[in-house]
């Protein structure tokens, strides 16, 4: 489904449970309360600002009675088969934020990886794949980072523990060309980035990895990884708390400028590793 024809069917989505909220006749924050978020998180539901969990569209079937209306319409929306089930509804949000943060303490933030990474780590996890699977995912992450190519890109600002500098994905001349990738992005002013060095010691651990949005109209969120699971957290608290555990690992790292120079290097030393070979 392309984007637009996407959106238009989550405003359906959106103005079909304005109509049927009425016809019970609840408000907004009576609907919510019943379903355990916000009466202002039903209007951004209404207007497809945002797009529910699949446990407050179940919990809307039960309290309008629909039958399971919302659930099955909401499936068949952010069954996006590009991406995993858990990642599905993320991958939408990134397109509507206005900022993007990163932490990442291994692995490069898909936002920023090249088609020979990606391709790297698809086939270390999935190695009996076949190609046509291994190159649709690898161009599922591709699109995704275009949003940082248009014009109207959000601000993003990852924090890469210098782990994710070492770890030789793909061999040296994939790290060469990945890195440089991040540093050309860097120089362009598109991104900014800063590493958190082995020197740092401990720091405030936020996981494997975590994702904080922020959008126009609607609060933000934060969306953690593990094992072939995700979750997408928008409790104002838990973001809070998240937003502060980012920032706490931003204000030990090294300054941008001297990330830079740290990416630059890392690049000169996998190219010399390539010239010996």
């Amino acid at each position: 489904m392309a984007n637009g024809s996407r959106m238009a069917a989550w405003e359906h989505w959106g103005a079909e449970l304005k109509h049927r909220r009425e016809l019970a006749g609840l408000t907004q924050g009576e609907l919510g309360r019943r379903v355990f978020v916000s009466g202002g998180y039903i209007g951004q539901f209404e207007q497809a600002i945002r797009k529910p969990q699949p446990d407050v569209a179940i919990r809307i079937d039960e309290v309008l009675q629909t039958d399971g209306f919302f659930e099955r319409t909401w499936r068949k929306l952010i069954d996006d088969k590009r991406y995993p089930d858990y990642f599905a509804a993320t991958a939408e949000l990134e397109r509507l934020a206005t900022k993007i943060y990163d932490f990442e303490s291994m692995i490069v933030p898909g936002l920023l990886q090249t088609a020979a990474y990606a391709r790297a780590l698809m086939l270390a996890g999935n190695p009996l794949a076949a190609d046509d699977y291994i190159e649709d995912r690898v161009r599922a992450r591709l699109d995704r980072a275009d949003i940082l190519k248009d014009n109207a890109r959000p601000a993003y600002w990852a924090v890469l523990h210098e782990a994710v500098l070492r770890v030789p994905v793909g061999g040296p001349a994939v790290m060469a060309e990945q890195l440089e990738h991040i540093a050309r992005l860097v120089r362009e002013r598109k991104i900014l980035v800063q590493v958190l060095p082995f020197q740092a010691g401990a720091f405030s651990v936020i996981g494997k990895m975590v994702t904080l949005m922020e959008f126009e109209d609607a609060p933000p969120t934060a969306y953690t990884e593990g094992v072939y699971s995700g979750n997408l957290l928008d409790d104002p608290a838990v973001v809070r708390h998240v937003r502060e555990s980012y920032d706490l690992a931003r204000a030990v790292a090294l300054s941008p400028e001297a990330s830079l120079a740290l990416i630059e290097s890392a690049v000169e030393d996998y190219r010399r590793c390539t010239s010996t070979t």
